[in-house]
């Protein structure tokens, strides 16, 4: 068995291809864009790589690929959480816990190389990124930008000497289980709160730029005391906020104003994994990029991604507001089922916010870590 630094594009190529072979046969698996994935991990692409570093390995046998890894020095995560760790992403492996080990082997000394204390994941490269390995609720395909791995994988990093560091939840809600009560009386608190001044609107598209320069701030401040929390540059959320835009139905992206400023604000996408899964190994090119422009009916699900609110301005019922506008429109609009994704374990007002439309969790996610000091 070997590892191989991956550099040139070639492996970078072999890097993004090798869970279409993994997973083959999988009903569950969504398969990455490619295009998506060769940005992603281009280091005069990817604003990551302005701030932080990674080396991306790939294990061969008998010269075969049979597993994958990045070992991620984030940082922008140190000095923010005032930590001294790495991470690791993009893992994946076929079932041998000896190339696994493998592996997180050479992940966890590239880590302890750069003087890093401990090692955290997954992370695919940040928390603002595909983040966490499924831990419960393998049944189902994952919804947009969310994770799906292997069942044994849980085990292969428990074995190795991994422990829970966080997990993350996802809720779920259909048409027929919706709390129909509780959003009409979300609509109402909407009432009370422009009678105190605070508006719900949906984003200007035509000013799009300045609206995103707004929510940036609220996006910093609203997470800034969560869990695994990183503020993006200003590259870094001009990125994200691109990527959203491509998608991002502005009916669904949700602003609460104070005085003309922005409080507070809700996004929810449609499901494009649904499409996604039907393009073969992630290529957009000959038919993948017709499917997705012609078969956005077949969408049913929503997923609200992003919710965040000022502290000063919680506990007013903003957020209870937003799934009230998301539902009500998602219903009227051919929606039957919405996912709330992701939301930390520990964070017991989100909790409460999306139990109380009947959302359950049906899905777990892990950020696992070990110590590398001995």
């Amino acid at each position: 068995m070997d590892i191989i630094e991956v550099k040139s594009g070639k492996d970078k190529k072999r890097f993004i291809d090798f869970p279409h072979d993994l997973y083959a046969g999988d009903p569950n698996y969504v398969p990455e864009i490619y295009l998506g994935q060769k940005e992603l991990l281009d280091e005069k692409k990817n604003p990551f790589f302005q701030h932080s570093k990674a080396q991306l390995f790939l294990a061969l046998q008998n010269g075969k690929i049979v597993g994958r890894i990045a070992a991620i020095r984030n940082n922008e995560y140190n000095r923010f959480a005032n930590a001294n760790v790495g991470f690791f992403g993009f893992f994946e492996v076929i079932e041998n816990y000896e190339v696994a080990k493998f592996l997180l082997d050479t992940a966890a000394s590239w880590v302890k190389s750069e003087g890093l204390d401990a090692i955290l994941g997954p992370t695919n490269f940040t928390t603002n990124d595909v983040a966490g390995l499924l831990v419960e609720g393998f049944n189902r395909p994952p919804v947009v930008m969310m994770a799906y791995n292997k069942t044994y994988y849980p085990a292969f990093l428990e074995r190795y000497g991994f422990t829970k560091q966080m997990d993350m939840l996802a809720y779920a809600v259909t048409e027929e289980q919706v709390n129909m009560k509780s959003v009409r009386l979300a609509q109402m608190i909407g009432e009370r709160l422009e009678k105190r001044g605070i508006t719900v609107r949906p984003v200007n598209m035509k000013k799009f730029k300045e609206e995103i320069s707004k929510v940036r701030e609220v996006y910093r401040g609203a997470w800034d005391k969560n869990w695994g929390f990183v503020p993006p540059t200003d590259a870094e959320f001009d990125r994200l906020a691109a990527e959203m835009k491509l998608i991002m139905d502005p009916e669904f992206a949700l602003l609460a104003e104070h005085e003309g400023r922005i409080v507070a604000f809700a996004l929810a996408i449609p499901d494009v994994n649904v499409i996604i899964r039907t393009i073969n190994r992630g290529r957009l090119l000959p038919t993948g990029i017709l499917k997705l422009l012609f078969q956005k009916k077949k969408i049913k699900r929503l997923r609200i991604i992003l919710l965040g609110v000022l502290e000063d301005y919680r506990r007013m019922g903003i957020e209870g507001v937003f799934y009230a506008r998301i539902i009500s429109r998602g219903l009227e609009k051919g929606y039957n089922e919405a996912e709330a994704s992701w939301i930390l374990d520990n964070n017991e007002m989100m909790k409460k916010g999306v139990e109380g439309v009947n959302m359950v969790p049906y899905k777990r996610y892990r950020i696992y870590e070990k110590s590398m000091i001995e």
